[in-house]
């Protein structure tokens, strides 16, 4: 019998995780917390951000360095239940 991997992800690698909200007042800062909660090295200059055309909504592409599918889980919980968060993909 072949064993199933669970992911199709190898890991540790970079990932990149993109968060949507409403630009505001420490939006970035606040999304580099929460995944610094998970992922101590984690640096805000590894941000990459970018407005919406009307400038009502900031994208940011977090690129995180994660070790297993469980550490990427939690990142992605974390920064889904964020109250300044509309959406993570």
């Amino acid at each position: 019998m072949s064993e199933q991997k669970d992911s199709l992800i190898d890991f540790p690698c970079d990932f990149p995780i993109k968060v949507f909200g409403v630009a505001q007042q420490g939006f970035a800062q606040a999304m580099a917390e929460a995944v610094q909660q998970h992922t101590p090295g984690f640096s805000a200059a590894n941000i990459e951000m970018r407005a919406s055309s009307g400038a009502k909504y900031l994208s940011l592409t977090c690129t995180v360095h994660v070790t297993s599918r469980e550490q990427l889980d939690d990142i992605y919980r974390a920064l889904s239940s964020h109250p300044m968060v509309k959406m993570v993909l």
